[in-house]
Order: structure tokens, then sequence, then C-alpha cells
């Protein structure tokens, strides 16, 4: 079966994929697959038929869209469990399966069969992370994939973001990484990133001036002058200097951007960062006890306002969570004009620790939050970038799998 697929994904276009998997997914005695995408804000999983424009609608005899929060599938999406569904008579029963690229959830995948023992299970988990490498790597050549996967279409400051900014969740041994932001289809001049380098992580979000095209343009000359200086060695002070004086070059001073620039040694634990007008930083720790990092903010990337620039220092401890937010998120107000607020915004990520959800999961149901307080329609990008130390081990564990909302069989 995997062997089969893995040859026959170089040459085909997306369009052929459920075909092609349900060819050879009868060679491990799975008599039917069908492989459910997760839309942009995690509303709803939709049916890939390989039907072109129509894609999203499904088979006559299938649902073509299911909700996360209200179907056995949205279960399986949310916690990343293989759950066994619906009896089908002589047919065996449906199961849902996590569509999981490292610790990126795209869908989930229904495989039809009669088996139940472990070696069925087994491949059905090894079907769906080959099957989630080869849709993720159709993504940036599949305009189908793209309106499979939009409820509605994209602004063009949106268009540019969601293309250039890494994937929303990672993790190793060392850490996990989650990011949300809203209004997906929408977005302005919010943009995160990350990226890991030896023992350390780099971090960086940024929420440019404005609500429009050239707010997204801002945001993205950010992010390109950061990971540019950056990748060239360049200190944090530095790079922050850099991105300065690329938004200066291009817009003159009309144009700015505030963020947050960290890097984590995780060999150490000690988070360095720069505030460069932004709100700062919280720390959450034991899943409890939370505080604001102090550090003295400079003046925003484009002002050219001749601040200092502060590096700052902080020393994590295992179990440790960053988060790095916008002030989209605590400013979000109600139609009773009252905020989401900071205290509401990080009381929200203790209780879903403690409720143990996979960090995706819990980021998708804060964006969620926000989006009901303010009535389904923000005034301004909220965005939040999320990073958990886990300790200075690099290698796989229960826990990372558990927080990443992966499966754990052990190490290899």
């Amino acid at each position: 079966m995997l062997a089969g697929l893995l040859s026959a994904s170089h040459l085909m276009p997306l369009e052929l994929l459920p075909t092609t998997t349900a060819e050879h997914a009868a060679n491990a005695g799975f008599t039917d697959v069908l492989i459910y995408l997760a839309d942009l804000q995690g509303d709803v999983l939709r049916l890939l038929t390989g039907e072109g424009p129509n894609a999203g609608q499904g088979r006559a005899d299938e649902a073509g869209e299911l909700r996360i929060d209200s179907s056995m599938a949205g279960r399986a999406f949310q916690h990343g469990l293989v759950l066994a569904g619906a009896s089908i008579g002589a047919r065996g029963k449906h199961w849902w399966v996590p569509l999981l690229d490292g610790t990126e959830r795209l869908g989930v995948l229904r495989i039809t069969t009669d088996a139940e023992d472990t070696r069925t299970r087994e491949d059905m988990k090894l079907l769906a992370s080959l099957l989630a490498l080869i849709v993720h790597s159709k993504q940036s050549s599949s305009d189908e994939l793209a309106r499979l996967t939009r409820s509605r279409p994209l602004n063009i400051a949106a268009e540019m973001q969601w293309n250039l900014m890494p994937q929303r969740s990672y993790a190793d041994g060392r850490v996990v990484i989650a990011a949300a932001m809203e209004p997906a289809y929408m977005i302005a001049g919010d943009a995160y990133d990350y990226a890991t380098a030896g023992d350390v992580v780099h971090l960086s979000l940024f929420d440019a001036m404005g609500h429009d095209t050239a707010a997204g343009l801002t945001a993205t000359l950010a992010m390109g002058a950061c990971r540019n200086s950056r990748r060239q060695g360049a200190g944090l002070a530095e790079v922050s200097e850099q991105v300065e004086k690329a938004l200066i070059e291009q817009f003159g001073q009309s144009r700015y951007a505030t963020g947050v620039i960290a890097s984590l040694d995780t060999s150490t634990g000690v988070l360095t960062w720069v505030n460069r007008g932004h709100p700062p930083p919280v720390v959450i720790r034991g899943g409890r006890w939370h505080t604001t990092l102090k550090c003295p903010p400079a003046h925003p990337m484009g002002t050219g306002l001749g601040l200092p620039v502060t590096l700052c220092r902080e020393q994590l401890e295992p179990g440790d969570r960053l988060v790095l937010y916008t002030d989209g998120i605590t400013e979000a107000r109600s139609a009773d004009d009252r905020e989401f607020g900071r205290e509401r915004f990080v009381d929200f990520l203790v209780r879903h620790h403690a409720d143990g959800l996979p960090v995706p999961e819990t980021l998708r149901r804060l964006i969620h939050a926000v989006l009901d307080h303010h009535d389904g329609r923000l005034q301004d990008d909220a965005t939040v970038l999320f990073c958990e130390w886990l300790g200075p081990t690099a290698a796989p564990s229960a826990e990372a799998a558990a927080l990443a909302g992966l499966p754990y069989d052990g190490p290899a």
C-alpha cells in the first residue's frame, strides 16, 4: 500500500489523490478511504473529492462537510485520536484517523475496514502519515486545495501572509510551538515566524499599523528583513534595527510595525528578547502561575525615534509556556464595549492546559472564544504565538506528543 502510493504520488496532481489512495489502500484491506481537510478557521472538515471546482461538495452518498465541534470526525481532529465510528454490517466499520503533517493538523481520514487488529490500526496511522506528507507537498502548487480549505475568499494581505508564514504548529523533544491568527480571511498587518538553528529556537511576532493591504506589505517586509538578517548571524537588537532600516527605506516614516523578536536556548532555557513597542510576553508556569516579562520597549520599527534597544533575558524552567500576542487578542470588545482582556486571555490558556488539550486545539478554541466575544467580527488582527520549553533533552517524548496532539508509541 505505502510503496505503491508513494511511487504514484511523485507525478500525481491533487485531483487524482482520492482515487489513487482508494486503489492502493485496498491492498491493506481498506474498502474505502475518504480524505477530509480542515478549513482555514478550524470550523469544518471538507471532503476532498478530486472533482475540480466543486471538490468541497462531496460524493452523492457522503457528507461533503462535517462540523469540527459536533462530529466524531471533529473529535478525532481535536484530540489527535484514532476513533471507531459507525458499524456498517458486513463491511465492518468506519474509523476516523487524524491527518498530521508533523504536528500540523490537516484533517482526518475516514477508513472503512472489517478488521480491528493491531496491524490494521498501525496500517491506518501509516497511511494517514503518508497522505499528510503528500497533501502538504501539493499545497504550494494546487489552487484546488486552497479553494477547498477556504469557506470564503481571502483578502490580498491574507493571501500574502498565509503563504509566507510557517505552519501553525511544530514540536520536537525540546519545544512545542503553536500559532493562531484571526480574522483568518481578512488579515491586515499581523505576522508570526519561528525557526530552529541547532539548540536555538527563534520566535518573532509583528503587528503593522493599519488594516489595509499596505499593512500586509509592511508586515511582510518586516518578516522578510527579520529572516534575512537573522540568517546572516545578526543578534536580536541588530535584527530589529535591520527591520526598521528596511521599513524606512521602503516607506519613509509613514509605516511602522511593533514586534517582539526572541530566541530561546533550549539547552539552558535562557530566553532572550527585544521589545519594539509591543505588548510584553507572558510566561505561564506550572499550569497556574503567570507573569508578564519586563523589558524596556524601544520605539516601533519604522518610526526612527532613536530610542535604545534593550536586550532582555529570562531563565525559563522546563514546562514554562511563553506566550506572544498582539493587542487584537486582549482588546477585542463585546457589543457592550467590554474588552476580552489580558486576564481572561491568560485564564483561558491556564484552564485549557488543565483540561489536557493539545496546544493547537487550545489555541483554536481561544481564537473562537475571542471571535464569540466580538460577535464574530474583529476590528483588529488577533494573533498569538505560543512556545512551551520541555527541557534540554532533544528526544521525542510522550509529553511532547500529548501537547502536540500526536499518538506516542515510544522511542524508535
